[in-house]
C-alpha cells in the first residue's frame, strides 16, 4: 500500500513539510546503506495516543549506532525520544507507525564514512497489520528460505542495520514470489534464526522456546514483551538453538515484532503446525498483548508512553 503522506518530518531538530523532506543522492547512506533504525508503533487506547515501549526502542537505535561509530551526539535519547513524541503530536495521529533513521549524510564519497556528517529524521505515517488483518487471527503460510542469515563477525545482528535488511529483502522476495507469506532464515550453523523481519517462537509441549541472540536474530521489542507476558502465565520461556525440523513437529508456531506484533504461523513448507491454525498459547499470548496495547489491562511495566498530555 502506498504511503499516505502526513504533514510533517523531523529532521535534525527541525519540522519540514513531508514534500521537503529529501537528501542529497551523495549522501554516503544512499551509496553505502550507512543508516540505523527503528519502527515503533503508537495506538489509539482507551486513554488516547500511547507509544509502546519508546525508550528501550530509541536505546537499540543508539546502541545500533554505536556500533557503527555513528552516535548522533547532538541529541540526547531522552531528547530523541521527545522528538518522536513531538513528531506524532505535530501530524495529529492517533494511531501510526514511527520510524527514526540515524544516518551518514553527504560530504565526500568513498568506503571511511567518519569524515561525513550524521544526520537524522523521523516519520510517522498510517499502517495496518504487516502480514494483513487476517494474518493475526488465520496465521500465515511460510517457507523456510534457501538464503540464510548474516553469518557472525560479519555484520552485527544486534544493530537494527539498513544494511541488513538487504539480506531480508531477499528472504521476503523469494518467499512472495513462491506463494508464501513470509520465510523464517536458517542461521549459518543450520539452526533456525528468524524471519526477515520478525522474531519467531515455537510451543511445544506446553513451554515457549526462542532462538537466542547468538543465532543472529535482532533483540527484537516485541520478543522481549512475549517472553515478559509468559513469564506472568506461568509460561516457563526458553531461548534455545531450534534446529529445522521442530518447525515442522512444534505445536505452535508464531511470528513477533513490531509491525507484525503476534502473528501464528499456520503451515511450514506446507506442512500444518498442528492443527493449521492459532493454538490455545499464541491466542492468550496475543490476548494479553493487546490488553497492553489498548490499555484495557494496566500498564505494569511502564510500557507507555503519552502522546497528549
Amino acid at each position: 500500500m502506498p504511503l499516505k503522506p502526513t504533514k510533517k518530518i523531523w529532521m535534525d531538530g527541525n519540522f519540514v513539510n513531508w514534500d521537503d523532506a529529501t537528501i542529497h543522492v551523495c549522501s554516503h547512506v544512499v551509496h553505502y546503506g550507512t543508516a540505523v533504525f527503528e519502527g515503533i508503533r503508537c495506538y489509539n487506547t482507551k486513554k488516547g495516543p500511547m507509544i509502546f515501549r519508546l525508550d528501550p526502542h530509541i536505546k537499540r537505535l543508539y546502541n545500533s549506532a554505536k556500533m557503527y561509530r555513528m552516535e548522533p551526539t547532538s541529541i540526547t535519547i531522552d531528547k530523541f525520544m521527545e522528538a518522536c513524541v513531538e513528531t506524532v503530536r505535530i501530524n495529529e495521529m492517533k494511531e501510526c507507525y514511527i520510524r527514526p533513521v540515524v544516518y551518514r549524510g553527504y560530504n565526500e564519497l568513498g568506503v571511511y564514512p567518519m569524515n561525513c556528517p550524521i544526520n537524522a529524521f523521523i516519520v510517522v505515517w498510517e499502517w495496518g497489520k504487516y502480514l494483513g488483518a487476517e494474518a493475526l487471527e488465520q496465521g500465515v503460510d511460510v517457507c523456510v528460505s534457501s538464503w540464510n542469515r548474516i553469518a557472525p563477525n560479519t555484520l552485527p545482528a544486534l544493530a537494527k542495520t539498513a544494511a541488513n535488511y538487504m539480506n531480508s529483502q531477499l528472504i521476503k522476495m523469494e518467499a512472495r514470489i513462491n506463494g508464501y507469506e513470509e520465510g523464517i532464515a536458517l542461521d549459518t550453523n543450520g539452526y533456525v534464526s528468524e524471519g526477515s523481519g520478525e522474531n519467531l517462537f515455537l510451543v511445544s509441549n506446553g513451554k515457549l522456546l526462542t532462538t537466542p541472540i547468538g543465532a543472529s536474530v535482532l533483540p527484537g521489542i516485541t520478543r522481549d514483551s512475549v517472553i515478559v507476558i509468559a513469564k506472568e502465565l506461568g509460561i516457563e520461556a526458553i531461548e534455545q538453538l531450534i534446529p529445522r525440523e521442530m518447525l515442522y513437529i512444534a505445536d505452535e508456531l508464531f511470528f513477533t515484532g513490531t509491525a507484525c506484533e503476534i502473528t501464528p504461523i499456520r503451515s511450514v513448507d506446507k506442512i500444518n503446525v498442528g492443527a493449521g491454525k492459532a493454538g490455545p498459547v499464541t491466542k492468550k499470548l496475543q490476548e494479553i498483548f493487546f490488553k497492553y496495547l489498548t490499555m484495557e489491562a494496566k500498564d505494569a511495566h511502564g510500557w507507555m508512553t503519552q502522546v497528549y498530555k
